[in-house]
């Protein structure tokens, strides 16, 4: 089966693109959506992070404080890599379990930190979503109502839009409409089938 990987910074839009690809009947895992789910309450990883950084970032039903817990990684280099270190494995084990009950001739992996943890070699093809830095910080401090600072800070903290399109075997520009975006979708499906079958 073909692995695509599907990556951009925060506020490209790559859960717009999942789901045109997922309405073309593309199975899709996302990284983002594992994480959430292997720190809810009776989750192995919860447990590591309570134990690792304190019963403070637990909110008072038990869930995770993840508004705590993201100013903390934020500000504090070390305990940023702790969190991975505990979070990064699991998901990535989690990733390869389910591309393994998937029976389709590609399956959509959507990893905003394809690039950065080094997960490259899991893709057969990195597709990049993109669009310019000022429309992503717009879209960041709509959606989750930061500061512009706040927004530019998380960006600074990815790796840097031209490495990112230097690493992509294709780009989807998500500057415009939705109309072009889903011209440029269908045609990537048709091209990633075509691929999957000389595979």
């Amino acid at each position: 089966m073909l692995i695509i990987g599907l990556t951009g910074g925060i506020g490209s839009g790559k859960t717009t693109i999942s789901t045109l690809f997922h309405e073309l009947g593309v199975p899709v895992i996302d990284a983002d959506e594992i994480a959430r789910q292997i720190v809810q309450p009776g989750e192995f990883a919860l447990d590591e992070i309570v134990e690792t950084f304190g019963r403070e970032y637990l909110t008072d039903n038990g869930t995770l404080n993840r508004k705590s817990l993201r100013e903390l990684i934020f500000s504090d280099p070390a305990a940023k890599n702790t969190l991975e270190a505990i979070l990064h494995p699991k998901i990535r084990k989690t990733i390869l379990n389910q591309i393994e009950k998937i029976d389709a001739p590609y399956v959509l992996l959507s990893i905003p930190l394809l690039l950065e943890r080094g997960w490259k070699e899991m893709v057969d093809q990195v597709v990049v979503v993109d669009c310019p830095e000022e429309q992503q910080i717009e879209r960041i401090c709509r959606r989750d109502h930061l500061t512009t600072n706040k927004a530019r800070a998380i960006l600074e903290n990815q790796i840097d839009r031209d490495s990112r399109l230097q690493a992509a075997d294709e780009i989807i520009d998500n500057s415009g409409d939705i109309e072009s975006l889903s011209k440029r979708i269908e045609e990537l499906h048709q091209q990633f089938l075509q691929l999957a079958a000389r595979k």
